[in-house]
């Protein structure tokens, strides 16, 4: 689902206001629902043991490349243009140092937020067995029409754990299988971030270890499908995932933070960050977290993979935080699925619907947030490789950005801007976004350029 774009999620539902009339009846109710808490309290972490940056970071790949992607939202729209993205990068291939090796296993890390969470978090999980059942579990399934009749069911009306839950046990048998990050992080696959928002302070949280330390917690034993739930859940029609933010561990701000808070001083944005991080040991006030849609903080999953590097004092920090050597490549690549859908309203003198008129305001909003983020992201990448650089070894920026803008065809691109933000797509809907995600990767002038370099 992305970004904050509430109303789109049923826009192409003939319920739509069945839903919308069924979410007033539980508010006029007034019972209350509470989060299911499934992290576990701290015990002795293992750095080397849990799903955690500095232990997956640099893991496989030649060394050559850095190859961070970042998945945004969309629901199945954006979960199948990642896909093809992947299946693009599986059948490419470059050669470093006399060896031809598949750019897939070069990938150290995948950023993601809401519908490509999906995508991630499977592939993180069960590695290329993506590409023989992926399809079939998620993207061609009605996920949709799943949770839209167990929202009909009067017994769940009123159960005290609220809506999202069935959401998670949909995930955990059907697409993730009971999963949890433990099991992530022994499948050897690249770091996935997935992330959300929390709805009180307006965090951007990630769930891997680092993050979960501020609870006081171990991610562990964390569900995968209770993470993506998280990622993924659009404030109103479900419930925000909760977790505990544990008491029983360091009371103070760790000094990373607030060496990280002096570094960054001057950097507005990065100040807010680092505040919000430190208001997890609010302990008293603060003994719950609240996780919504990460497409809200950052819905093309980049400020994730920013604010990491950043908040550690920058690319050469870094890298020596993770024992890592520069590489010769820095390549981030964009998978973009946001669509730009030309408003019927200006047709008409007619004054424009609520629905329309928070469909215009939230589109804006995250269209502008996006557009400031893109060029965030450019010219980072070019700083943190001239940072890297050497004049004996030289590191390469490249920032690939893949979009429904850079179809070819009018005819393409109207097509895409189309399909809904939805979690229930047609077969030619999702054959034609796979498509898309290779065809843009493919024909990407700064991908090509990339590719041709190699050895030389």
């Amino acid at each position: 689902m992305t970004g904050p774009k509430i109303g789109s999620f049923f826009d192409e539902s003939p319920v739509f206001k069945l839903v919308a009339f069924a979410l007033v009846l539980l508010t006029l109710s007034g019972c209350a629902s509470y989060g299911v808490i499934e992290n576990k309290p701290a015990s002795t972490v293992d750095p080397q043991q849990v799903y955690s940056i500095k232990s997956l970071s640099g893991r496989g790949g030649s060394g050559d490349i850095a190859l961070l992607l970042a998945f945004s939202g969309g629901g199945t729209r954006a979960a199948a243009l990642a896909y093809g993205v992947l299946q693009e990068l599986r059948d490419t291939t470059m050669v470093f140092e006399g060896q031809e090796r598949r750019l897939l296993d070069e990938v150290d890390t995948i950023s993601s937020v809401s519908g490509g969470s999906f995508t991630s978090a499977y592939y993180g999980l069960y590695g290329e067995r993506i590409f023989t059942d992926f399809e079939d579990v998620f993207l061609r399934s009605d996920v949709q029409g799943t949770l839209m009749h167990s929202m009909f069911n009067p017994l769940e009306w009123f159960r005290s754990t609220g809506r999202t839950e069935m959401a998670v046990k949909y995930y955990e048998d059907v697409v993730f299988q009971d999963a949890t990050f433990a099991d992530m992080r022994r499948s050897g696959g690249p770091l996935v971030l997935i992330n959300a928002s929390d709805l009180g302070y307006g965090v951007r949280f990630s769930f891997v270890q680092e993050y979960f330390n501020l609870l006081c917690s171990d991610i562990s034993s964390f569900p995968v499908a209770r993470a993506v739930t998280a990622s993924s859940a659009v404030p109103v029609l479900f419930n925000p995932v909760v977790v505990k933010n544990y008491p029983d561990c360091k009371q103070s701000v760790p000094a990373w933070l607030t060496q990280a808070a002096q570094e960054v001083k001057g950097d507005p944005q990065l100040t807010e960050v680092i505040d919000g991080l430190k208001s997890y040991f609010k302990k008293e006030n603060r003994q719950y977290a609240h996780f919504v849609d990460g497409g809200i903080t950052d819905n093309l999953g980049l400020r994730a993979i920013y604010e990491v590097i950043e908040v550690s004092g920058g690319a050469k920090a870094f890298l020596e935080k993770l024992d890592r050597k520069p590489p010769r490549h820095v390549v981030v690549i964009s998978v973009n699925a946001s669509t730009e859908v030309e408003p019927k309203m200006d047709k008409s003198n007619a004054q424009p619907s609520l629905k329309e008129t928070i469909a215009a305001v939230t589109d804006i909003q995250l269209h502008r947030y996006n557009t400031a983020t893109l060029s965030l992201m450019d010219n980072s990448v070019k700083r943190w490789a001239q940072a890297l650089s050497t004049p004996a070894a030289p590191v390469t920026p490249h920032f690939i950005q893949v979009a429904f803008a850079d179809l070819p065809q009018v005819e393409q691109r109207t097509y895409f801007n189309l399909i809904p933000t939805s979690l229930d797509l047609n077969h030619e809907q999702v054959d034609k976004l796979i498509a898309a995600g290779r065809e843009l990767l493919r024909n990407n002038p700064g991908f090509r350029d990339f590719v041709k370099e190699g050895d030389r």
